[in-house]
């Protein structure tokens, strides 16, 4: 029986785009700015949008479209990905999927138009379903100004946000409320994600297999505790070596897209093992699908003073079926392995 073909591995890249490419109806796949969310009905609420360490809002981070050839319930299907960007935690993490057969209630059955469409220059912070979005955040919005009743928020932290930078000078102007938002210095730089397939021509990493031959002779340390020591200092240092050779020729990558393959690791350290991946909900395993690289802090722009956004790799694992729950939002599983994992 002949091997399964492998699974073509996808980089992405983080380029300028005009405002338009990256709106909803373009499905785009892109980091920063509001979501461009999928299905305009259902989405996560301000709950599922909240840091679990801190309790904040979560900023989004970025979305792929990652349609299933073949599923028709999945013919359009993206993933979004939030964090906490808020010292000094900065450590949340949450990440959606999303999926529409061809046939919606949303959006055409025809692919999108490659030109811009008028009207869409401005932010819209409404939905075609009647959600209503966070001005802040994009996120979907419960709260209303009590006093102009216009302005949505997600939470009462971005209604003082949004008071402090503005609101309270145009909340009495009604017919400049949705032309006045201001930038809250929440959101992340906005591009988008241009995709490519992985050069074959790769060097090839070679593995080995026994740490011990790098040991030396150093006298005063007994031969077991050295045989460890070096045995896990070659064993890092080959896996982060492997890491660089993977992405030394295309270095700006920001992300790594391949459902079902394995990721690469930037540590050995934290890496997880299948018990540290939950099932999805449905009883399904999850299978990974796509690794935010290192490189993308350099776009966010998100250093402070003290504490900030950061990472080594950010692996995403969804639903092996990428099991099909009506036109909500699923959550699935992300874990975050640090360039040096320290308690």
């Amino acid at each position: 029986m002949a091997a399964a073909a492998p699974v073509p591995v996808e980089l992405g890249f983080a380029e300028e785009a005009p405002a338009w490419r990256l709106r909803s109806e373009q499905f785009p796949s892109k980091v920063g700015g509001r979501p461009a969310w999928l299905g305009l009905a259902e989405l996560p609420g301000p709950g599922a949008l909240a840091c679990a360490r801190c309790g904040r809002p979560l900023a989004f981070l970025l979305q792929v479209y990652a349609p299933l050839p073949g599923r028709d319930d999945a013919f359009h299907r993206s993933l979004f990905l939030f964090c906490c960007r808020e010292p000094p935690c900065c450590a949340g993490l949450r990440v959606f999927r999303n999926q529409l057969p061809r046939n919606n209630a949303f959006y055409s059955y025809e692919p999108p138009s490659e030109t811009e469409a008028l009207g869409t220059e401005c932010v819209s912070l409404q939905l075609k379903s009647g959600a209503h979005l966070c001005r802040v955040c994009g996120c979907l919005a419960p709260m209303t100004c009590s006093r102009c009743k216009q302005a949505h928020y997600c939470s009462k932290e971005h209604q003082t946000l949004d008071w402090r930078l503005g609101h309270k000078q145009a909340c009495t102007q009604s017919d400049k409320i949705d032309h006045m938002v201001p930038d809250h210095n929440f959101l992340f730089p906005e591009f988008e994600i241009v995709t490519e397939p992985e050069d074959d021509i790769l060097p090839e990493v070679v593995e080995i297999e026994d740490y011990s031959e790098v040991t030396g002779s150093m006298g005063g340390i007994p031969e077991e505790e050295l045989d460890s020591m070096a045995k896990h200092e070659s064993k890092e240092d080959h896996i982060f070596q492997k890491f660089k050779s993977k992405i030394a020729l295309e270095p700006e990558q920001i992300l790594r897209y391949g459902r079902g393959i394995k990721p690469i690791w930037i540590s050995g350290e934290n890496i997880p093992q299948e018990k540290d991946i939950p099932d999805c909900p449905c009883g399904a395993k999850r299978i990974f699908e796509f690794q935010v690289m290192p490189q993308l802090l350099n776009h966010l722009k998100a250093d402070r003073l003290g504490k900030s956004v950061d990472w080594g790799v950010l692996a995403v694992f969804t639903c092996a079926e990428s099991c099909s729950l009506g036109i909500g939002y699923t959550e699935e599983f992300v874990w975050k392995q640090d360039v040096t994992d320290t308690p």
